[in-house]
């Protein structure tokens, strides 16, 4: 009797120990466990540690509650001003209700990566070129709230999403360095002329000053002298002042002392030396436009001359006889 009872009592810390160990379960500190019994789910979401489940009735689902960070694929599509682009994105996101993404979706890593490809594609269709390259945070934006509007449902909340890389076409690549060189070429004139704005300004300044004060100017003349004889060159520098051409000048321009002032030499051009030659075609035009009435020159009439006849004379032996 005795021995029955221990046996029985053997099998029975046996079945124990078997259930124990097919009841247990151990939920990790970053996972939460939705239970469902004969197919129901259970109200009570199981914190991690360590928990008891009833074997063959009930089937304990565990999710992950990290950040998840999935890569997008690279996207092609076509911007809204018409140029082929592939842009590659990352989308990091986090389950926030484990009850939710069990129930509302059958596999919500799959659903949320096919809403950011098609999401992807949404925002490249929508967009410009520059706003690609340029203007990224207003397009990440954009690009959350899309994905993060059905994700909720579905007990996921999207932390953030970043685009990546946009791929140009080649011809694209070599048109925009074009029009970086040109527009960096632009910039570089507009600084150039400012520069000589500025110099000419300053260059007016020292001409007004120099203008009070004739020495600044004859002194600035010996310093250029001295710049220029300092190298080693064989250029020679005859510097001459200008008031000495200003008094020649006006030397020429003195009045005679009958109160006239002289005459200016004539021109090469004015000298009757120098004149051309007239033809007698060109005086008509001339006189027509010196307001001289035009004079016609008697033309000779010239007869056409005559053939001449030769005059045959016939001499009879009556006419010979009284010649002779």
């Amino acid at each position: 009797m005795v021995e029955e009872l221990v046996t029985a009592g053997a099998i029975v810390v046996s079945c124990g120990a078997v259930y124990a160990m097919a009841a247990a379960r151990v939920i990790k500190q970053y996972e939460r466990g939705v239970v469902l019994r004969l197919g129901r789910l259970r109200s009570a979401v199981r914190p991690p540690g360590f928990t008891m489940i009833v074997p063959g009735f009930d089937r304990l689902r565990k999710v992950n509650m990290q950040i998840v960070t999935m890569p997008v694929p690279a996207q092609e599509g076509i911007t809204r001003d018409n140029v082929t682009v592939r842009v590659d994105a990352v989308v990091y996101f986090k389950v926030v209700d484990p009850t939710d993404a069990i129930i509302q979706v059958e596999d919500y890593r799959f659903a949320v990566s096919q809403m950011a490809q098609t999401s992807l594609r949404s925002i490249i269709g929508k967009s410009d070129l520059d706003d690609l390259l340029s203007n990224r945070e207003k397009l990440n934006q954009g690009l959350e709230l899309m994905i993060d509007s059905p994700a909720v449902g579905w007990g996921v909340h999207i932390d953030r999403v970043e685009i990546k890389d946009v791929s140009l076409p080649e011809t694209m690549k070599r048109s925009m360095a074009r029009q970086a060189e040109a527009d960096r070429e632009r910039r570089a004139r507009v600084i150039n002329a400012d520069a000589e704005l500025q110099a000419s300004k300053k260059l007016a300044e020292a001409a007004a000053q120099m203008s009070d004060t004739p020495s600044a100017l004859q002194l600035r003349l010996l310093q250029t002298v001295m710049a220029v004889a300092a190298e080693k060159n064989s250029t020679l520098v005859l510097p001459i002042p200008v008031e000495l051409l200003r008094f020649l000048e006006k030397g020429q321009e003195a009045p005679q002392p009958d109160g006239t002032r002289a005459a200016p030499e004539p021109r090469p051009a004015d000298r009757p030396s120098d004149r051309p030659l007239e033809r007698p075609a060109d005086r008509p035009a001339a006189a027509a436009s010196a307001g001289m009435p035009e004079l016609v020159e008697p033309t000779e009439s010239r007869a056409e001359p005559r053939p001449r006849r030769e005059a045959r004379t016939e001499t009879s032996p009556d006419t010979v006889t009284r010649r002779s």
